[in-house]
């Protein structure tokens, strides 16, 4: 007789319900915001974690989950596809569900890591699964460049006037948050079973805490600032933002939302990513000056930029400065140009973090023959600046600028040895689909909330808006629609604990956690 073979696969309905259980604990990004989903999803993902007997059954279980959560936590990628006209539509789709697999490598690392550190000793399996989420995310954030859209601690974000839960982030960062989800998922599923026990009074305040917890209506003291900005959204659509015979309506457009209040009055003005279509500097070849400048003269451009920004204030704006060696154009940088009522340019930083396939295109010389090219107009790749940098503005405050989804790293995004006033980040969120522009600004007032900094967000399309200190939306433009904001820029805290540490502090809680891990089985023991 044939002894019976045992596989260390999930039954396929088990596989199914894990997978739908990822989708699920998408759910509660924005724009939907339905965390109970996400707690729910998780407590589901940490019963798995119990009975399965085998580490390749932990693995596939975090792996399956991770495939349904980022399938629908990126769904929006999808939407970038219809703006590339040599790519078909449908092709999107797929991109994303091979992104979702490679991503479910994370998920997988924490149920295999959280499995095996508890092993045979169940008590510890909550604490040292959240320990390992919290790893498993902070590899993500970096691995291969990194992609950290959308931590789980996201979900702890409460509305556009309160952070909630989220305001721990100071304390914690974005990746411990995440921790804290899945503990809160944990008690959840604690509430269930002791309701099946009959324990109605335990499961009763098991499943409070967690659902008091994340609609704490939290937030600081309401300050005002000083420095007077002027931040423009000019709702250009992205099939029009890159053709040229649109440019000069594009620059009009942005400019008449830009003219002062007063003449001569003090302001920062602030244009969105791809603002401005202009090559501002000087020594590259005329062409490319004749396929896109004013004039086809890059000092008449700047002093028409000039006039727009009047005689009190200074633009901040995204434009792309060219590689030039000799007579031929290299590659460019994707930059936020300074410049004051002059046309003189105060200086620029170039982005760091940049998108793949978006901006430059991985393998060029392997993928371009087949046929595969960027998702957005251009056939230069761009070169990545060299990280977090101040710029020192005079009387218009320290800007720490971070272009498009540069703001979407934790502990990423400010120069340390010179800590900002405040962080700008314009971008250009025309090809995100309708769930990207909300995600993105939820990580954006997850930023400020760590570091205890203002963030000013120019987008083309929105949302542009201005978020103070602890994460509240005081003012904002929403999607596609043309407007500006007039204010004055909200002061920031005192350095966080987050900012003084950045993610040694989040990997420090998951060593706590590990250790109440430890606790809890040694104290099940006696």
């Amino acid at each position: 007789m044939t002894a019976p073979r045992h596989s260390s696969r999930l039954p396929s309905r088990d596989s199914l319900l894990t997978i739908a259980a990822g989708g699920l604990a998408a759910c509660g990004f924005q724009p939907l915001g339905l965390w109970p989903l996400t707690l729910a999803a998780f407590a589901y993902l940490i019963h798995r974690l119990h009975v399965v007997k085998a580490w390749r059954q932990a693995l596939l279980a975090g792996w399956l989950f991770g495939v349904g959560h980022f399938t629908v936590g990126n769904g929006w990628i999808a939407t970038a596809f219809t703006y590339q006209a040599e790519m078909p539509t449908w092709l999107g789709w797929i991109a994303v569900f091979l992104l979702a697999l490679y991503l479910a490598v994370f998920p997988a690392l924490a149920t295999w890591g959280g499995w095996w550190l508890a092993n045979t000793r169940r008590a510890m399996l909550l604490p040292a699964f959240a320990a390992a989420w919290i790893v498993a995310e902070w590899l993500r954030s970096w691995v291969f460049t990194g992609f950290a859209w959308n931590p789980l601690g996201m979900v702890t974000l409460g509305g556009f006037d309160r952070p909630g839960l989220a305001l721990a982030a100071q304390w914690t960062g974005t990746y411990a948050l995440s921790g804290l989800v899945v503990v809160l998922a944990g008690w959840w599923l604690f509430a269930l079973r002791a309701w099946r026990c009959g324990q109605k009074w335990a499961s009763g305040a098991y499943a409070l805490g967690p659902a008091l917890l994340m609609i704490l209506p939290l937030h600081g003291e309401r300050l005002e600032g000083t420095l007077p900005f002027t931040l423009v959204q000019p709702d250009v659509r992205q099939d029009l933002l890159n053709d040229p015979a649109n440019f000069e309506n594009q620059f009009q457009k942005t400019a008449q939302l830009s003219l002062a209040r007063k003449p001569g009055e003090k302001r920062l003005l602030l244009w969105p990513e791809s603002g401005v279509p202009d090559f501002l500097r000087e020594g590259y070849a005329q062409f490319w000056y004749d396929e896109t400048t004013y004039a086809g003269d890059p000092v008449l451009a700047r002093e028409r930029l000039g006039r727009v920004t009047g005689s009190g204030g200074l633009l901040l704006t995204g434009s792309t400065d060219l590689a030039v060696e000799g007579r031929k154009v290299t590659g460019a940088w994707n930059v936020v140009t300074a410049l004051d009522s002059s046309g003189t340019i105060r200086g620029s930083y170039a982005k760091a973090h940049l998108v793949p396939y978006g901006e430059y295109l991985p393998m060029r010389s392997v993928l371009e023959p087949l046929g595969l090219s960027r998702l957005v107009a251009g056939s230069l790749d761009f070169f990545a600046g060299p990280g977090p940098r101040t710029l020192d503005l005079g009387s218009y405050g320290k800007a720490g600028v971070q272009i498009c989804y540069e703001i979407i790293f934790s502990g990423q995004v400010v120069d340390r040895t010179h800590r900002p006033d405040y962080l700008f980040n314009p971008s250009n969120d025309g090809w995100f689909g309708a769930w990207g522009p909300p995600q993105h600004l939820a990580q954006a007032r997850m930023r400020a909330i760590e570091e205890g900094l203002p963030v000013l967000r120019a987008t083309t399309t929105g949302i542009s808006a201005v978020v103070d200190a602890d994460g509240v939306v005081r003012q904002l433009v929403p999607q596609h629609r043309a407007g500006r904001i007039d204010g004055k820029v909200p002061p920031a805290h005192a350095p966080t604990l987050f900012a003084r540490t950045g993610n040694m502090l989040a990997l420090l809680w998951a060593v706590v956690l590990l250790f109440v891990a430890l606790v809890a089985s040694a104290t099940r023991k006696r």
